[in-house]
C-alpha cells in the first residue's frame, strides 16, 4: 500500500470517508468555475433523481445498475451510499447488483467487490455518506 492510502499511524485510509471529502472537495473548486454548461449538467443531474413517477428509491437503484454496467467506481460507490440512505435493504442491494452483473457480464466483478466492499463499510458506520445532490 503506498504512503498516500494511509493514516500517520500506519493504518489503511477510510475508504468511506476519502471518497466523500475528495468528492465534496472537487465538486466545490468544479463548481466555482464559471462555466455553464458544467454547472447546467450538475443541476440537470440533481434534477434527474428528485422523486417523480419513479421514487428516489427506484431512481438510485436504476443509477447504482447503470454505473456498474460502465464500471465507474466512483459512481457505483456514490449510489450505494445514496441508495443505502434511501432505504434500500442488503437484499434489495443485491438484486440491482446481479443485475448489474448479468447486463454487464463478467467484467463487472471487480466492480462487484469494490462495490460490496464499499456496502460493508457504510454498514459498519464507519463514517457519514456522500450529500443527496451533486450525483455522479
Amino acid at each position: 500500500m503506498s504512503a498516500d492510502n494511509q493514516k500517520p499511524d500506519g493504518g489503511e485510509e477510510d475508504r468511506v470517508a476519502a471518497f466523500t471529502a475528495f468528492r465534496k472537495r472537487m465538486n466545490e473548486r468544479i463548481l466555482a468555475e464559471p462555466n455553464q454548461v458544467v454547472r447546467r449538467f450538475f443541476a440537470l443531474d440533481t434534477q434527474t433523481y428528485q422523486p417523480g413517477a419513479l421514487d428516489l428509491k427506484t431512481k438510485e437503484l436504476l443509477g447504482l445498475v447503470a454505473s456498474m454496467v460502465l464500471r465507474c467506481d466512483d459512481c457505483i460507490s456514490y449510489h450505494v451510499a445514496q441508495c443505502k440512505d434511501a432505504g434500500v435493504n442488503r437484499d434489495e442491494m443485491f438484486e440491482a447488483f446481479s443485475v448489474g452483473l448479468v447486463v454487464g457480464g463478467s467484467i463487472v466483478i471487480p466492480h462487484l467487490r469494490r462495490a460490496v466492499d464499499f456496502l460493508d463499510r457504510l454498514e459498519q458506520g464507519d463514517t457519514a455518506t456522500p450529500p443527496v445532490h451533486d450525483h455522479d
